[in-house]
């Protein structure tokens, strides 16, 4: 099936540059073939000329022709100076600019066409330069909007393409955790039918409440997973008081090799959350954090708040990350653990900017030193 759709877009990429490449060979034959007809009516133009300098020099009182007076009247586009050489002088003919410079313009003239020579008996009588007309010259400038179309269109058929393949992606991802929602749902049932007997057994009640708390946290995370690929309903809630319960209890089940440093500032943030999915983005970047660390270090979260949002940065004394992953490691799949698949953070980025119309990225990370992450969210101020 991959193997019939990646051939079926080769087939297609294939066939619109074939397509394009016929339209740019033909414009540009098509132009050539106007250069020519240019130059063939200035080569009657001139031999019509011609005969009016004869007649000028001969001093004939032959009257010319009609014919030649019609080709002489009839070119009212094409832009061209005559250089008379016994007179020494310029005539500017089919140039509506008052002010010219002449010289100027033979020099592009000449590299427009070869000029044409008036030569009686071996004299130098006239030299024409002539350019291209109007419509010429906007047929000249045609192949590069046409190469400007093209790289438009390559690049729509990019950006189609990592729109389709992110599309894909996020079904994906939305398929597995509904799937893992449902997997984790059956066994969780049955553990609170366990957890009722055993309380009937008189079991030692701490061993019951700790099982209890992990069984809440299972059924957490299993609404967690249903709710990707759906849009959340969110609330109005602190966010101050949100990121402390998420901060408890990831520092009450974490090994002690882990320093956890709270601030925050002295009043309610409030924001539009969706409360279980914020508490994941937190627990993903703070789990992140601690791989960073290899299980030892400092996690220190920061809440603050500026004029539109308020700003949660989660920070770890880990390796750092590589500036050039910077951006990579939203990406899903991309993880540089030997273990894990890679979609935390693509996770923790769909949450924040799909669901919370927030932002998430790399703050800064030095090598060795550690790295910041940050999350931007939209104050609720109403």
């Amino acid at each position: 099936m991959l193997k019939n759709t990646a051939l079926t877009r080769w087939f297609f990429f294939l066939v619109s540059l074939f397509i394009i490449s016929l339209i740019m060979w033909n414009t540009f034959a098509f132009f050539k073939q106007l250069k020519e007809n240019e130059r063939n009516k200035m080569q009657l133009w001139a031999e019509a000329q011609f005969e009016v300098q004869q007649n000028n020099i001969t001093d004939s009182e032959v009257v010319v022709s009609e014919t030649v007076l019609s080709v002489l009247q009839s070119n009212t586009t094409t832009p061209m100076i005559l250089f008379s050489h016994k007179e020494n002088s310029y005539d500017a003919r089919n140039i509506s600019k008052k002010n010219i410079d002449t010289l100027k313009l033979i020099k592009q003239f000449s590299t427009e066409y070869k000029p044409i020579e008036v030569r009686y008996n071996d004299e130098l009588l006239q030299t024409i330069y002539y350019g291209n007309s109007p419509i010429i010259n906007k047929i000249k400038y045609y192949p590069a909007v046409m190469i400007l179309i093209i790289l438009l269109f390559f690049a729509t058929i990019y950006f189609f393409y990592k729109t389709l393949k992110s599309a894909e992606q996020n079904k994906l991802l939305a398929g597995m955790a509904k799937e893992t929602a449902h997997q984790i749902g059956t066994p969780l049932s049955s553990l609170v039918g366990w957890i009722e007997i055993l309380k009937s057994e008189h079991v030692n009640a701490e061993y019951l409440e700790e099982m209890e708390k992990d069984i809440d946290r299972l059924q957490t995370i299993t609404e967690r997973f249903s709710k990707v690929g759906s849009i959340p309903a969110m609330k109005k809630s602190d966010i101050v008081a949100e990121t402390q319960a998420s901060f408890e209890y990831l520092k009450s089940r974490t090994s002690k090799l882990i320093d956890f440093t709270l601030i925050l500032p002295d009043s309610p943030l409030y924001v539009k959350i969706n409360s279980q999915l914020y508490g994941w983005t937190i627990e993903n970047l703070v789990k992140n954090g601690i791989d960073a660390m290899k299980g030892k270090g400092r996690i220190t979260i920061t809440i603050e708040a500026n004029a539109k949002n308020a700003i949660i940065k989660v920070s770890d004394s880990g390796k750092g990350i590589p500036k050039r992953h910077f951006s990579k490691i939203f990406a899903p799949g991309f993880t540089t653990k030997k273990r894990g698949w890679g979609l935390g953070l693509s996770l923790a980025k769909r949450i924040i900017e799909d669901y919370h119309k927030g932002r998430l990225r790399v703050l800064i990370s030095t090598p060795d030193k550690g790295t910041t992450m940050e999350i931007a969210l939209p104050l609720d101020k109403y």
